[in-house]
């Protein structure tokens, strides 16, 4: 390394050459022009930068690993990307900051509603199963609607409680409301829930799953006056715990795997309904699964000691429904909403939902849900090019793929872009590049849940 020297070149290059593909699937699939015939603010004068590239570099920027404002400088000075998705000039981040800062509450449902109707009317299906949840995003500034609430790893902190609706069927988001952090998980879910149809239009919500914080008895009435069919967990109260204590028809599960486990179904009224629901109720073995699993999900009943012998050496689960499925299926049914968790975690740490925010209530949900489209348009990038099993995260996306670094040359009239490929991924990305601008519109996914 003695004889190692550096310098300098004056040569246009990118660490981020695979942005091309993304560029590609974009104008393949029309989002620019959704853009163009969306309610955006006009800029306020000639020179300045129109709303839909300012829109277009939020969301490079966060592909490419920006998760704050000041990270758009990263992209800012990139000739390449700027050439790739055609802008005269980059902007920097204040401007993107002031753009979002236009949007009232009037605004934010006017171009969110187009947008997320505009890109679901894209997606060619009929049926899908919705999963509703909360998450906390804690703040350090003083942000119009960050309180003090329940906040699970920064106790005492101001935080947001945002409502999200995520798609399970294609692993995209349906909605988003930003809450103040001091609001309840089932605080106005029943106007989150049409929001979120009337975003959906045409396509038919064929099943609700949500947490325990959602079984309230006004919002499962809701459900049960829109036809909807639901699967909700339950909160382990003691009448509840009771019920579950007193049923003798228990039985196992007979497959592999299930070593263990034992589910039972019964009608059952809480305090706060109005009528007795179906509840199905599992229970697993804390001895038996440890060895299976390392550990037993659910809790124990409260009301029993650890060492009870009849009880306390099973964990609990409950949920409500309305579904005339055997128990065994409508307990499979739930597991697969938590998946809607790691959706959250990518989010927050790929996405930089936990960290874009500003003064004002309403810039912060039009960020937020701006970064919720760019999620959505990844995830279409993953189902509609890259079709494997697994869905990668963005972040082994970005060292997989984008993180590619080319320049851009002049042959005769045509400009291309060499990228910096191993022999051995050439044909891969070659593959990408034809399917980027080829694949079948609308694109065509299989429901999880499809009512009888």
């Amino acid at each position: 390394m003695k004889d190692l020297e550096f310098g300098f070149s004056d040569k246009n290059i990118t660490p981020w050459g695979g942005m091309i593909l993304m560029k590609k699937m974009l104008d393949h699939f029309g989002f620019i022009k959704a853009l163009e015939e969306s309610p955006l603010p006009k800029p306020g004068s000639n020179r300045g930068y129109s709303s839909i590239q300012l829109i277009q570099q939020f969301m490079i920027s966060i592909w490419c690993g920006a998760n704050r404002y000041e990270h758009y400088e990263v992209t800012r000075c990139d000739n390449v990307l700027k050439k790739i998705f055609g802008f005269k000039k980059m902007s920097g981040h204040r401007a993107i900051s002031r753009l979002f800062a236009k949007f009232d509450q009037a605004l934010c449902e006017k171009v969110f509603n187009y947008l997320y109707g505009w890109f679901f009317k894209s997606l060619n299906i009929k049926h899908i199963t919705l999963d509703l949840d909360s998450t906390v995003m804690t703040r350090y500034g003083k942000q119009q609607g960050a309180t003090k609430g329940y906040n699970p790893k920064k106790k005492g902190r101001a935080s947001h409680h945002p409502l999200m609706a995520f798609i399970a069927d294609t692993e995209m988001i349906a909605n988003l409301w930003l809450r103040p952090g001091s609001t309840h998980s089932s605080n106005n879910v029943t106007g989150f829930l049409g929001s979120t149809l009337e975003k959906l239009g045409d396509i038919n919500c064929s099943l609700v799953r949500a947490d325990t914080g959602f079984s309230n008895n006004d919002f499962l009435m809701n459900l049960e006056e829109r036809n909807l069919n639901y699967v909700i967990a339950l909160p382990m109260m003691q009448p509840l715990q009771r019920a579950m204590a007193n049923q003798a028809g228990w039985w196992p599960l007979e497959e592999s795997g299930g070593e263990g486990i034992e589910v039972c179904c019964f009608e059952h009224e809480t305090n706060s309904w109005d009528k007795p629901r179906r509840v199905v109720a599992i229970r697993q073995s804390i001895k038996v699964r440890a060895s299976v699993n390392k550990h037993a999900l659910g809790k124990q009943l409260s009301f029993f000691s650890e060492e009870d012998e009849r009880y306390g050496k099973y964990r609990y689960n409950a949920m409500v429904t309305d579904l005339k499925l055997s128990a065994l299926e409508v307990w499979r049914l739930y597991r697969g909403r938590a998946n809607c968790e790691n959706r959250i975690k990518e989010l927050k740490y790929d996405f930089g939902a936990d960290n874009f925010n500003q003064k004002d209530f309403f810039a912060t949900e039009a960020t937020l849900n701006t970064a919720m489209i760019a999620y959505n348009l990844m995830s279409l990038f993953r189902k509609a090019l890259l079709k494997e099993k697994s869905s990668q995260t963005l972040k082994t996306l970005r060292y997989k793929l984008f993180g590619t670094a080319g320049y851009i040359v002049n042959s005769g009239r045509k400009r291309i872009l060499n990228l910096a490929l191993a022999m051995n991924k050439r044909e891969w990305v070659n593959g990408l590049w034809d399917r980027s601008s080829s694949f079948t519109k609308p694109v065509k996914f299989s429901p999880i849940f499809e009512p009888s």
